[in-house]
């Protein structure tokens, strides 16, 4: 995960510390969205390192209506929150809501807040428009001097997002997931390698690729990794970097093959060159 600077690390520890209490004593009293939005831009300045009067906006509006808090850097938007009462539940139509203010703007991150709660969606941009969530955090049982913990909040901090962690989380996470990993089972390339070791352990039968793919496809993996949108673009990727390598390959190939012919005829035309001996 992110490699998190000791001053940034002080900087999350001490505001866990902090802003526990705060947030148990309004989600005590129950406190509206209003108040609820106070204490998180607090939280955003204080915790993840946002400028309060330059960085952190709020009533951000999108299309006649308004998401409640927008965090800019150097005058772009970088991901939008929009934020509930601490004592609502974070539903499915909150989620939807939140996603649909991100697509309209063409950010890529925004966070569902009630400030115990913070789920992190992912934007796909598609027809339509899908999320995905990314990671969640329970704000109350984080551990100020559990490093994990003060990783994961990095990831919202300024110095996380001037740094890309949360792009870097979201394609590690991607690249580990059920649909990725299945779609690399399933390559050519793999099948070859799995081919050539069945060859190695019952050299006396054959097996064509086709076959243990089949039965990879049937009897190996669950319907849901390999059918479905989610499927299909794990295919894509993994297709294009397999050809991407297969490419360079062959481009490099031809550098050698190139290098080997020059030398040949620079090693021919210095064989010419040579004097003939005078009897």
């Amino acid at each position: 995960m992110a490699n998190v600077s000791s001053k940034v690390f002080d900087r999350l520890s001490t505001g866990i510390k902090r802003f526990q209490p705060i947030l148990n004593n309004a989600k005590s009293r129950d406190v509206n969205e209003s108040d609820t939005v106070i204490i998180i831009t607090d939280m955003l300045s204080e915790i993840f390192g946002y400028d309060k009067y330059s960085e952190i906006t709020s009533e951000f509006m999108i299309r006649s209506t308004y998401c409640d808090l927008a965090i800019k850097l150097d005058g772009k938007l970088a991901f939008l929150l929009e934020v509930k009462a601490i004592g609502l539940e974070l539903k499915d139509n909150f989620v939807k809501q939140a996603v649909d203010y991100a697509a309209n703007q063409g950010v890529d991150f925004v966070v569902l807040t009630n400030g115990v709660l913070w789920k992190v969606y992912k934007i796909t941009f598609a027809k339509p428009v899908d999320s995905e969530l990314v990671f969640e955090i329970d704000f109350l049982t984080l551990n100020n001097k559990n490093k994990d913990d003060a990783e994961k909040l990095s990831l919202l901090s300024k110095e996380g997002w001037q740094k890309s962690f949360l792009y870097d989380y979201h394609s590690q996470k991607q690249a580990l997931s059920k649909f990725f990993l299945s779609a690399i089972l399933l390559s050519d390339t793999i099948i070859e390698v799995v081919r050539r070791e069945l060859r190695k352990i019952s050299p006396d039968v054959k097996v064509s690729s086709e076959q243990i793919k089949e039965v990879i496809f049937k009897e190996v993996l669950k319907r849901e990794v390999i059918e479905g949108e989610k499927a299909e673009e794990a295919k894509k990727k993994i297709n294009k970097v397999f050809s991407k390598i297969s490419k360079t390959k062959v481009h490099k190939q031809n550098s050698d093959n190139s290098g080997d012919d020059k030398s040949a005829v620079q090693e021919n035309d210095e064989e010419k060159t040579i004097p003939q001996s005078i009897d």
